[in-house]
């Protein structure tokens, strides 16, 4: 069964995603690819200028482009965000699979619970007393939802989530596969012997509205207090949030991120792949760190920064051609001293 259903007329789709056509409206378009994969019948997109040329040889028999963008032979549609224009595309041909209303026999619900309107719960679940979920909700096989847990309206939960006991949840949150929401911070106290002391984790977890959290990503519950996403952040998978951070209004966590406690980072950040923070640091709003940089220091806001220790950016892009040329230039250095000695 293919994952694209329907066939819609190009002029159609310039009118629903409020773009100008350029060329054959009566095309008939089934389905939305990737600029290099796209054939006949596929809408394609270019928002990323080294992708401008592909443009030229692309099958696709349209192409989703910015208003100043040259006439080609394909047919175009005209956006002033071909990306986010691109995206609403796909939802015309591809609907995700929508579960059957209702509770399965096999979860397990605590008589306490108390679930809005709507609710689509698979089998296996596990919902344990005095929780509260909105209206809409759907709970995919295997999800667990502890004690005293309180959810928004339409809460999706993926299969294996954990949301732990009186973690708070606000509406239009999804949590992907493996999501785990609430497990204890690491908190110890050495002891006089040199054995560690289990630290109580008695705060919660707070995720606010339309936060997203990738497979199998962790967000630790503090020790006291809480820790917080705040509203619309997104998280990739894989990502770990230590006790008591908080992370920023918008701001982007990518894939394997690791956040030791008390990290606050503030809105509209960017934390791209396999960065790592020190605990008890400030990223100030808009500050951006790229691929595997560790940061050991406060960062200000709209900082690019790179590296481990982390540097600015453009410091450490001059710093990596020199990097290259070391082995180069400790020979010249050893042929000079051996030349004139070491003091010159």
């Amino acid at each position: 069964m293919s994952r694209y259903t329907s066939t819609v007329k190009l002029k159609e789709i310039a009118t629903r995603l409020q773009c100008d056509l350029k060329g054959e409206g009566e095309t008939d378009i089934t389905g939305v690819m990737g600029i290099e994969e796209a054939g006949a019948g596929h809408l394609t997109f270019v928002s990323n200028p080294k992708y401008a040329a592909k443009v030229r040889t692309t099958k696709a028999s349209a192409v989703i482009v910015a208003p100043d963008f040259p006439d080609i032979a394909t047919a175009t549609l005209r956006s002033s965000n071909p990306y986010l224009t691109f995206a609403r595309a796909v939802e015309l041909f591809y609907e995700l699979p929508q579960p059957d209303r209702g509770i399965d026999p096999t979860a397990r619900i605590s008589g306490t619970a108390r679930i809005g309107e709507g609710a689509s719960i698979a089998p296996y679940v596990v919902i344990e007393d005095d929780v509260e979920i909105g209206a809409h909700c759907v709970l995919h096989p295997f999800v667990h939802i502890a004690r005293g847990a309180r959810i928004g309206n339409n809460f999706k939960a993926y299969a294996n989530v954990s949301v732990r006991e009186f973690c708070q949840i606000g509406n239009g949150v999804i949590l992907q596969d493996g999501v785990r929401i609430g497990t204890d911070g690491f908190g110890y106290a050495k002891k006089d012997d040199g054995s560690y002391y289990k630290i109580v984790q008695s705060g919660i977890v707070v995720l606010e509205d339309d936060v997203e959290v990738g497979a199998n990503s962790t967000i630790d519950r503090a020790s006291i207090g809480e820790t917080r996403i705040r509203r619309g952040a997104k998280i990739d998978n894989l990502v770990q949030v230590g006790h008591a951070c908080v992370v920023g209004e918008n701001s982007l966590l990518c894939a394997q991120v690791g956040l030791a406690g008390s990290t606050k980072v503030g809105r509209n950040v960017i934390l791209t792949g396999q960065v790592g923070v020190a605990g008890h640091l400030e990223i100030g709003d808009g500050a951006i760190a790229t691929a595997q940089s560790g940061i050991g220091h406060d960062i200000e806001p709209g900082k690019i920064v790179s590296g481990s220790p982390e540097m600015d950016n453009k410091t450490w892009l001059r710093s990596t051609v020199i990097f290259k040329r070391l082995p180069e230039i400790l020979k010249r250095l050893e042929a000079l001293e051996r030349k004139h000695g070491p003091n010159g």
